[in-house]
């Protein structure tokens, strides 16, 4: 039987896959088992930043794991420390946990929000948004959209939905019993969306006049993506509490929820842990990550690369009356189109490049930050010449 076949009689069926395997990938190239090469404007949905298979991060990998692989979070290790310092450093954040993915950052983001809310009188409601997407398990679930609670009733309570980039709406509902507010600074789930800069701002003056914890989901805007280490940077605004997975760990699993010192505070020994979250294995192909964009400067050539790719796209989309809106950040970015996108993001795949349909209209170009300019170029024009041949 081929991986397809095994695929079929064995996996549980949560994934609508592409019809090819991949083997391996170097940069900003992948090849499937029959050979075929393509660019990866995907990135493993936002993950492989550094490029695939990069060696630095390979390397230190491959040390680590001759050397320490795992112990108790009731020991410390080199390695967790010397990344929870680095990674405090680059985001500007005071305290570090470090858990294995996207969701379990925003699961000890509510958990750590609350306890504060409690301790300073106030209740345990948190705000969020419509389309945004916090992550699969049952407490994220429960923040993102309708559509990802569908059948899994009861739905767990405490989490109250209001209009994106709408700060009147929030301000006429306020009460004492919100205790934060979790915000994408750029949405993707429904299509690629950033925030309005006034906002952002308005949220930041509302949180602090309520003494109200605003936590910023940076799991795939994070990392350098938006042309920035941090998305916040970007936009001057600086919340309470960041969540982050995705590329953090070049496709090794880790994620992290950052705190400033005054939430910090509040939280004692037993309030939350994991065992194997913030292993010696997951830190030092963090740690590695983190060098890398540090050396490549990858957040410079994000925001350069990305204005030059939406730019690019702007003009195809002058030309193709199929695209109708080019949004984005950085190398986050969206051809919004006047057809479902899901047959469109197939067709890419005869022309060598691997993107993804976000929402029911939307192709998602998230690559690699160092993908150079002429992979670029022609992951933008396989989306035309997908569209043609609609």
């Amino acid at each position: 039987m081929n991986a397809t076949e095994l695929d079929q009689q064995y996996y549980l069926p949560v994934f609508n896959r592409y019809p090819i395997t991949i083997s391996r990938g170097k940069g900003s190239r992948l090849w499937d088992t029959e050979g075929n090469e393509y660019i990866d404007m995907l990135a493993g949905i936002a993950v492989t930043s550094v490029g695939h298979s990069h060696p630095k991060v390979v390397q230190a990998i491959q040390q680590q794991a001759g050397q320490l692989m795992h112990i108790s979070n009731l020991l410390l290790s080199e390695p967790q420390a010397q990344f929870s310092k680095k990674l405090a450093e680059f985001s500007g954040m005071d305290r570090v946990f470090l858990s294995n993915s996207g969701a379990e950052g925003v699961e000890g983001a509510i958990k750590m929000a609350r306890k504060y809310a409690h301790k300073h009188g106030r209740g345990g409601t948190i705000i969020t948004f419509e389309g945004c997407f916090h992550g699969r398990t049952l407490a994220t679930t429960a923040a993102g959209s309708p559509k990802y609670q569908e059948g899994f009733d009861p739905i767990p309570q405490g989490f109250a939905k209001f209009p994106y980039n709408d700060i009147e709406s929030l301000k006429a509902s306020y009460s004492d019993e919100i205790a934060a507010v979790l915000v994408e600074p750029v949405q993707w789930a429904g299509g690629i969306q950033v925030a309005q800069l006034e906002f952002l701002q308005a949220l930041r003056e509302w949180c602090t006049q309520h003494n109200i914890v605003l936590i910023f989901d940076e799991i795939q805007c994070g990392v350098g993506r938006s042309g920035k280490f941090m998305a916040y940077q970007r936009f001057g605004i600086k919340p309470d509490v960041i969540t982050m997975a995705k590329a953090l760990g070049s496709g090794f699993p880790i994620g992290a929820t950052l705190f400033t010192q005054k939430i910090a505070d509040v939280l004692k020994a037993g309030d939350h842990g994991s065992t194997f979250g913030g292993n010696p294995l997951a830190c030092a192909a963090a740690l590695a990550t983190l060098e890398v964009m540090e050396e490549e400067n990858l957040a410079q050539q994000a925001d350069e690369s990305g204005a030059k790719l939406i730019g690019y796209l702007c003009g195809l989309a002058g030309e193709n009356p199929a695209i109708i809106q080019v949004s984005g950040l950085g190398l986050m970015i969206g051809a919004q189109l006047n057809q479902p996108a899901r047959p469109i993001a197939e067709r890419m795949l005869k022309h060598g490049v691997i993107a993804s349909a976000v929402g029911a209209d939307t192709i998602r170009f998230v690559p690699a930050l160092n993908t150079p300019w002429e992979d670029l170029k022609a992951g933008a024009d396989a989306l035309v010449s997908a569209l043609n041949e609609a």
